[in-house]
């Protein structure tokens, strides 16, 4: 057959690889350029943060900065780590509300994506844009509005994979600067997986779940440990404590959906970790499927979530 039409994976309505390396990413796009927000005034803007990678994020300021300094968010967007991008509609329009809402600066990053670049490309680029973003001349509304004492790290989907895998690596020693400091962590219907069974798993999504574990396989390109693999199973045997996450709070938010069990799986790893049930949050948003708060972001539940992450962000110090 023809390399050129024979396919390798494909994960529809997502991705498709073909024998000879060509990919077609299915996801219509929808890309947005930087503005100011008519709705909520928030400011926005792309910067480079690695020329030498291509990495790029889109900033956020909100509307008449209070004179106090803002707090900071990096957020990951989600994608199966193959699509996705800082300049969607739905994610440029959740970061204008959350910066509104929440009076803080974002980061939204712009990292690379699989097959072309495997894991762990995004984690790099995912840590690279962190420091980036602590760094006091990244950008002058970092500089001179951003509190490097207040970082939030938010990922959805994937990017709440990547987001916690970031967060990790923060709280190695010597990660981050000495005024430097990740207070929460909060992950949005985040994707990971286990080589167990999930008793909240129904029988209809078989196909749904073996589809979201072979793609963990393609996107490193077959340079991993399996569904064991710490960095998509943190709850594994073997894996680093959770109580090595380099913050101070947790957020973790679930839907009713097929990455629910797992999301729920490591909320109650932390607390089995050691982590205090005070900074241990959990949202479950029951009845909503996956990406509902991008899509509906004026729901009852939408509105509930927006809500959580914003007293999240704002909460103790």
């Amino acid at each position: 057959m023809d390399p050129e039409s024979e396919i390798a994976f494909e994960f529809v309505p997502i991705i498709r690889q073909y024998r000879s390396g060509r990919v077609e990413r299915l996801l219509p796009a929808n890309p947005v350029p930087p503005s100011v927000d008519a709705a909520t005034g928030v400011a926005s803007k792309d910067v480079t943060v690695d020329p030498t990678t291509g990495l790029w994020a889109r900033l956020y300021l909100p509307a008449r900065p209070a004179d106090s300094k803002l707090p900071i968010v990096l957020y990951l967007h989600g994608g199966c780590f193959v699509a996705g991008s800082a300049a969607d509609a739905p994610d440029h329009a959740f970061l204008n509300r959350l910066c509104a809402s929440a009076r803080a600066i974002a980061v939204s990053v712009e990292y690379r994506l699989a097959p072309e670049h495997p894991v762990p490309a995004c984690y790099d680029d995912a840590w690279a844009a962190l420091r980036w973003a602590l760094d006091g001349a990244a950008d002058p509304w970092l500089r001179d509005r951003g509190d490097r004492d207040r970082l939030f790290v938010v990922g959805y989907s994937t990017g709440g994979n990547v987001a916690h895998n970031v967060t990790l690596r923060a709280g190695s020693p010597d990660s981050l600067p000495r005024d430097a400091r990740v207070r929460g962590l909060a992950l949005l219907h985040p994707y990971f997986l286990s080589a167990g069974a999930d008793g909240e798993t129904e029988a209809t999504q078989a196909w749904l779940r073996a589809k979201l574990e072979e793609l963990w396989g393609f996107v490193c390109g077959g340079r991993t440990a399996g569904l064991d693999d710490p960095r998509v199973n943190p709850v594994a045997d073997g894996a680093p404590s959770l109580r090595r996450l380099g913050c101070g709070r947790v957020l973790v938010c679930l839907a009713e959906e097929e990455l629910r069990p797992r999301g729920k799986a490591y909320h109650d790893g932390l607390l089995a970790s050691g982590w205090p049930e005070e900074d241990v949050e959990l949202l479950d948003s029951v009845g909503e499927d996956h990406e509902f708060f991008l899509r509906e972001p004026r729901s009852a539940k939408a509105l509930a979530l927006m809500d959580r992450l914003v007293a999240f962000i704002a909460g103790k110090q």
